[in-house]
Formats: C-alpha cells, structure tokens, sequence
C-alpha cells in the first residue's frame, strides 16, 4: 500500500502583535503511516503551528492540507478527518464520562453499535470503564485527559494531532496511548504530536522536526537527524 500525504503544511506562518512571527515559512509534510514529533523549547511556535493545523487558529499566510483538503477553504471536511487533543483539554464538566463521549459521536454521526464498540475498547485499555457514568467535575486530571483521548478516536480519524499528549497521563495510560498510536499507523493514518520529552519522541517516532523562534531549522527521519547519537544531543547541538 503505497503512503499518501495526510498533512501538508506550506509556507505557514503566523505573526502576532505587529512583526513578531510565531511561525515564519513552515513546510512539512506527514505521511500516512508517520508518527511524526514537533519538538522545540516553549515558546519556539509548536502550538501556533498545531492550533493552525486543527482550524483554531486562524493564518493568512501559506496553505494547510488535510488528505488533500484546504483547512482554511474545507474546514468541515478537515475536522472530519482530524482529532485534536490540546495540552489541556476542556470537557463539559456538568456531563458524565459517557454522555460527553456520546455527544461527540453524535457530532461525528457515528452509529450506535460503531461507537459502543470503540468506547469500550478504549475505556478497557485505559481501565476508566468504571468511571464513565460519574460526572466529569469529579474526575482527575489525568482521567480528564483519558476522555478527551477516547473522544478523538471514536470517529477513527485519519490524523490525529496532540499538543504534549504525555504531560499528566500515568506511566501504564502513556504506554497505552503510544499503543494506540502504532495501532492507527498500521491502518494507515497518521500522528503528529508536540513534545518536550526528547526520550519519548525517540523511541516513538519515526521522523521529527525541530523548530527553533518559528523556523524549521532540521526535519527529516529519525536516522537522518540523530546520526548515531541520541536525539537529545541532536537537539541541543542543532539549538547552539
């Protein structure tokens, strides 16, 4: 089966308060089967660049593409085929675990068998079945952000995009997201994901790039960039 381009980002850049740019000329491009790691120190534009990706942002420079689709011409048919988790995820507090996740597989249109088929897949793995008749202001940080997970898969997207998935999840719900992610790679869709954990993004991901004061200063394969070191020396030499 041959890879198509699942996100393709060109020339976006974003600027903020006169001339100062977030983003200034990104050029990437995903691959079905990726699992591709945008690192860099906070502040470097990470999340401009995610939030541009999943049509929270709004840019007037370069163009996004979602499986051939414009994010700033088709946003429908863009949020169709992807699944956002922020950092910090805002679920509807006053709704139990099971609602919320109900409610957005009715925003999906997802059938009634598809979607209890999927919630109890991954609420087994993430061992939060028990909890998903309570109410979401009753739930841990870390529980909160398990839902936000399971409600970006019911509609088994095509690209799945994180702002630091990791910060806050539990060693065992970490290994199971990382699970996941292989899994969907597998089928043919694709990951892109910010992250500070350099040793995370080195044992998970196949290419990476590193942005530096809104610039792409080195992307590519995991091979091409660490050249036999680690990648968190690759990291720290590529920013002097």
């Amino acid at each position: 089966m041959g890879k198509n381009v699942v996100l393709d980002i060109k020339g976006y850049s974003k600027t903020y308060g006169g001339d100062k740019k977030a983003a200034d000329n990104i050029n990437l491009t995903v691959e079905s089967g990726d699992i591709y790691g945008f690192i860099g120190h906070n502040g470097a534009g990470k999340s401009t660049t995610i939030r541009a990706v999943v049509g929270v942002l709004d840019f007037n420079e370069g163009e996004i593409l979602i499986d051939g689709h414009s994010v700033k011409n088709e946003p429908v048919e863009c949020k169709k085929l992807t699944a956002y988790i922020p950092d910090n995820p805002d679920l509807y507090e006053n709704l139990t675990g099971i609602q919320y996740l109900d409610f957005i597989a009715d925003i999906f249109g997802i059938d009634v068998e598809k979607r209890q088929s999927l919630i109890q897949k991954y609420a087994e793995m993430f061992e939060i079945t028990d909890a998903l008749g309570d109410l979401i202001s009753s739930y841990s940080h870390g529980m909160k952000q398990k839902v936000a997970i399971i409600s970006a898969l019911i509609h088994e997207p095509k690209l799945m995009v994180l702002d630091e998935p990791f910060v806050g999840l539990d060693p065992k719900a970490s290994f199971t997201l990382k699970q996941i992610m292989h899994e969907m790679c597998e089928n043919g869709a694709a990951v892109f994901f910010s992250t500070h954990v350099l040793d995370v993004a080195e044992k998970l991901c196949n290419k990476i790039a590193i942005i530096k004061q809104g610039k792409i200063i080195e992307n590519g394969t995991m091979e091409e960039l660490t050249q036999g070191r680690s990648l968190e020396e690759a990291f720290l030499g590529l920013l002097q």
